[in-house]
């Protein structure tokens, strides 16, 4: 197989295309973020990478928290405007007609149509260079109700989105369990 080389760019992918909303002194705001994942499972750390010349930044930075919430595919269009849009001029909720929730262990509010919403402390800021690593602990999941089923979140029916080389797509169909095919060799 013959391979292309480039020069070194974000080509991780599929990434989850995330809305953290987060809130200090003034109104709500949502920011769209690519950069998001799991840093660590004990505590449970999640990481953003947030360009310190967003609107959302200073936000997150002064409040100390923030809510990731995962959209579905069918909410693209409300990922797409919400990274586009700035909160310095724009109102995301009103303007875009997203529910604000509150949430139990902090004070930003959640979007109540998203599948899955994750309440986070910030605990640490790492300055990388075009971006910020934001590390939060997660504090509480919340499920939508309609998507779990015999007690567990069916991904399938929350109808995932993903992002890569900056495009959209849906994720597909189950392909197997963790462990599952290291267990049917031994």
């Amino acid at each position: 197989m013959s391979k292309i080389t480039r020069r070194p760019h974000a080509a991780l992918y599929p990434v989850p295309p995330v809305l953290v909303s987060c809130q200090s002194t003034g109104p709500a705001n949502i920011i769209t973020l690519a950069w998001a994942g799991v840093a660590c499972s004990d505590p449970v750390i999640v990481s953003l990478g947030i360009r310190p010349e967003r609107y959302s930044y200073d936000i997150i930075k002064e409040s100390g928290e923030f809510v990731i919430n995962i959209p579905s595919a069918g909410q693209l269009e409300i990922v797409d405007t919400c990274g586009v849009i700035s909160g310095r001029d724009y109102d995301k909720f009103t303007e875009l007609q997203i529910t604000p929730s509150p949430t139990q262990k902090i004070q930003v509010p959640l979007i109540e149509e998203c599948p899955v919403n994750i309440e986070c402390r910030l605990k640490q800021i790492i300055p990388l260079g075009a971006h910020d690593l934001f590390l939060g602990e997660v504090l509480l999941v919340h499920f939508s109700e309609e998507y779990v089923v015999d007690g567990r979140f069916d991904l399938s029916l929350a109808d995932p989105l993903a992002y890569g080389f900056s495009q959209y797509f849906r994720l597909g169909d189950l392909l197997g369990r963790h462990g599952e095919f290291a267990l049917r060799k031994r």
